[in-house]
């Protein structure tokens, strides 16, 4: 997982070219101002923009074909964050939609993230999105889907 601020996202270019297109697509789109939909980046990148509102739980999930640069737009929201090593299958791996859904078996460790901050989700990381921070509160976010 990473964490960290848009501002600084040049720093992970070097992990991928994909990557890297990823979060210039971000950097280069007025985000707060486009329509909630998914959107075509290249043959291996596409992202889902979304506003909701941050709900009290949610089960852990992975990917195994996609990272994922979760980017909040604005609000801000608790993600839970573990090492997929420490999770048990609670729905099998869904092939079309690439997410498996999980319980863990260990301490929970919760991140905030706020506007204009990110992280990266990679195939081992398995993560809760979209919790409550202190109240729920309407955010929005895009995903922006790196395959692997």
């Amino acid at each position: 997982m990473i964490k960290d601020n848009i501002k600084r996202a040049n720093t992970y270019y070097n992990l991928s070219d994909n990557l890297k297109k990823g979060f210039e697509w971000i950097k280069n789109h007025d985000l707060k101002n486009l329509s909630d939909g998914r959107y075509e980046i290249s043959k291996d990148i596409y992202a889902n923009l979304q506003s909701y509102t941050t709900k009290d739980d949610a089960p852990y999930e992975a990917h195994r074909d996609y990272i994922d640069i979760q980017y909040m737009v604005s609000g801000e929201e608790l993600s839970g964050v573990t090492d997929y090593s420490n999770c048990k299958t609670s729905e099998e791996y869904n092939k079309e939609k690439d997410i498996e859904f999980l319980s863990i078996n260990t301490k929970e460790e919760f991140y905030k993230i706020k506007e204009g901050e990110f992280f990266v989700f990679f195939p081992h990381d398995a993560h809760k999105p979209a919790l409550k921070s202190i109240e729920n509160r309407n955010v929005k976010k895009v995903i922006v889907k790196v395959h692997v």
